[in-house]
């Protein structure tokens, strides 16, 4: 019992350190501020401010309620450990151990945050998906990439909403648009901006041949937007469409679909999932901003290119991922050497070997 104490307190200080690296007292406090907001009376006279707001601290509790369960659970653990010292009830001991090791499991999960220190890594993420060459097969493989985020997005604790999408005339999507929310979302996913390259036998011709398909993936961080990032309306061309899936299902009846383009920059913005025109030109607009946040702060074009991927064609030799499915099935990350032979796992949404692979050659870097 002594061994699995002094394993305890070990685990116990790190989750502490960790704890206070990653800033959670402080996050505690927002989460707090914003808590109080939401009793003020006139909280909900501003619609859009008053979801952005709820939505933050949502986020905020998962991440802190994710930390501070961890940590009671390793304080109670502990105690009993020191309740059941010089007791030779070895039931009692494994049931000690159990929970050592769940919360041993739990900390390796959650210690990737600690590998995250870039400006933008707690941000929520905006992710991109365009089919690239390959025709049918490509705009099928962009659905597929687009089902893998979001079931990875969900197995990850986090919620992911879709802003728009482009059907493709067969089969699949042309491209799809939409956010992943919650802390650490864009640090997380920023790896996996560039270039994905499938090879399987294509469902889509009577031949059944192996066809090769590409798919560029962008992510950019949520950015906040003060006052400061004004928009002069001149620079900005907004169309309005109906929006709808194929065959005619879902289709609006009115113009309210919203695409946005900023002239100076050529960054387009299109929004079709919320229910009136005003509400998908502000989601628009919030978006636009956020991307033109992110291109101000580039300070060099290297580090534009981290944040932006689509200079980079969907096409051969441009790819950071290779997913095969025949003739043996097999995914392999150009960039870390990281791979695996359970492809369905990764489409499935099992990507954190990759994220971590990701991650940990950009610490030794």
């Amino acid at each position: 019992m002594q061994e699995l104490i002094r394993a305890l307190e070990a685990l116990e200080t790190a989750i502490n350190t960790a704890m206070a690296k990653l800033g959670i007292a402080a996050d505690q406090k927002q989460a707090d501020a914003l808590r109080a907001e939401t009793t003020d009376p006139d909280f909900w006279s501003d619609p859009a401010a008053a979801s952005s707001v709820s939505k933050k601290l949502a986020s905020l509790d998962r991440h802190i309620s994710s930390w501070t369960a961890l940590q009671k659970d390793i304080t109670e653990a502990l105690e009993l450990a020191k309740l059941e010292q010089g007791s030779d009830d070895a039931e009692s001991t494994e049931q000690i151990r159990a929970l050592y090791q769940t919360a041993q499991a739990e900390f390796s999960r959650r210690e990737f945050e600690l590998k995250l220190s870039g400006p933008h890594d707690r941000s929520s993420a905006i992710v991109e998906i365009h089919a690239g060459t390959g025709g049918t097969d490509a705009q099928d493989w962009a659905a597929m990439l687009q089902r893998m985020y979001l079931r990875w997005a969900e197995r990850a604790g986090f919620t992911a909403e879709i802003d728009s999408t482009s059907p493709g005339e067969e089969a699949g999507i042309k491209s799809v648009t939409f956010e992943v929310d919650g802390p650490y979302a864009y640090g997380k996913l920023k790896g996996e901006g560039g270039v994905h390259r499938l090879v399987r036998l294509s469902p889509f011709n009577s031949d059944n041949l192996r066809q090769t398909s590409f798919a560029l993936v962008e992510v950019l961080p949520q950015i906040e937007t003060g006052p400061e990032l004004e928009i002069d309306p001149k620079d900005l061309r907004i169309d309005v469409y109906r929006s709808g899936g194929h065959g005619g299902q879902s289709v609006n009846t009115t113009d309210s679909a919203v695409r946005i383009t900023h002239l100076p920059t050529g960054l387009v913005v299109a929004i079709q999932n919320e229910r009136s025109q005003l509400q998908n030109k502000e989601k628009a607009m919030a978006i636009l901003k956020s991307r033109l946040a992110t291109l101000l702060e580039a300070q060099n074009k290297a580090e534009l290119t981290d944040l932006r991927a689509s200079d980079k064609s969907a096409e051969w030799g441009n790819q950071i991922r290779n997913y095969v499915l025949h003739p043996y099935t097999k995914v392999k990350d150009v960039r870390t050497g990281a791979e695996t032979n359970d492809a369905q796992g990764v489409l499935d949404g099992d990507l954190e070997p990759f994220i971590d692979a990701y991650l940990s050659t950009q610490i030794k870097a």
